[in-house]
């Protein structure tokens, strides 16, 4: 399973029963290799998303971005060239028990590119027949 799941791309694995210092440790050490645990503002191109704020920014102007907008946008900003499935999206955005459908997600997906068209640092593809990817430019 530890093979399986490191091939499939995980990027650790713990085992039970687990030490909380070794957790808090590996956490600190993916998000030092994305890149992200010291900076609170992610910058792609012309958009400013901050973190701690929750806020997203275009040339300095405000994107209305809903909770679950936000986080995806972050999601793939955070992965870019990872495709997404729309289940996997769909688990972890809305969960197992939520009554959306795949195509919720295309109508996120949607909103997101409308409201990020003015972005110069990345557009969100389609993996036809899987999910989305964020390609940088």
């Amino acid at each position: 399973d530890k093979i399986m799941g490191l091939e499939y791309g995980a990027d650790d694995y713990i085992t039970k029963p687990f030490d909380i210092d070794i957790v808090r440790m590996k956490i600190e050490a993916v998000l030092r290799r994305a890149k992200i645990e010291s900076k609170k503002e992610l910058t792609v191109g012309n958009l400013v998303i901050n973190t701690e704020e929750r806020t997203a920014s275009v040339d300095g102007e405000e994107l209305s971005l809903t909770v679950r907008e936000f986080d995806l946008l972050f999601k793939f900003l955070s992965y870019p060239k990872k495709t997404f499935t729309r289940s996997a999206l769909m688990d972890e955005f809305w969960g197992y028990d939520s009554s959306a459908t795949s195509r919720t997600v295309d109508v996120y997906i949607a909103k997101l590119r409308e409201k990020t068209a003015a972005c110069d640092g990345f557009e969100i593809a389609t993996v036809h027949g899987l999910g989305y990817k964020v390609i940088l430019k």
